[in-house]
């Protein structure tokens, strides 16, 4: 019998990318098939755990190394955390990678500026352009592409059922999902 191993799948990409939805539809997947797995969302977490913290360079890189120790807490216990965050720099997503260790799988959810602006429902990006939200990612923020990600999810050309199965694969593949072919 192949033992339940943890995992943590840290998603990255612009605001409006298809983080969140990607996330959603990942956990679905797994609890039909069985699989403990837990969704760290970026906009949930500042509205609690990261209350305190605003959206300074040195705010996001905290913001992120809680997530992080979070997620690795999960993966201990054998779920699959999936944190569905911005992590604009490649330093954010390293320290999450090292303070993770053994099963953390970077996903570079990826979809063009224009497309996450169009998908922009709170009108984020306008008020950003706009000068009206200092340091947004993307407009008035950095956001590094990921150098060499596991997985890049397209958002904008695979359906969303495409990118779970993508993700599902790779899981299995590497051994975070032993026992499972999907």
């Amino acid at each position: 019998m192949n033992a339940v191993r943890g995992a943590v799948v840290w998603m990255s990409g612009l605001s409006g990318a298809g983080k969140s939805t990607l996330a959603g539809a990942l956990h679905a997947r797994l609890a039909a098939a069985g699989r403990a797995s837990i969704v760290l969302d970026g906009d949930a977490l500042r509205t609690g755990l990261n209350a305190d913290l605003g959206f300074t360079p040195e705010d996001r890189t905290e913001n992120l190394r809680r997530v992080a120790h979070v997620a690795a807490l999960f993966k201990q216990q054998g779920f699959v955390a999936i944190a569905a965050v911005i992590s604009p720099e490649q330093r954010h997503r390293q320290a999450a990678r090292d303070i993770v260790g053994e099963g953390f799988v970077e996903v570079f959810v990826n979809a063009p500026l224009h497309v996450c602006e169009a998908r922009d429902v709170k009108g984020l990006y306008a008020r950003a352009r706009r000068g009206e939200i200092p340091h947004f990612t993307g407009i008035s923020g950095p956001f590094e592409v990921p150098l060499a990600p596991d997985v890049v999810i397209e958002t904008d050309r695979v359906s969303l059922d495409r990118a779970v199965d993508q993700l599902l694969a790779h899981l299995a593949d590497t051994g975070c999902l032993p026992g499972c072919s999907w």
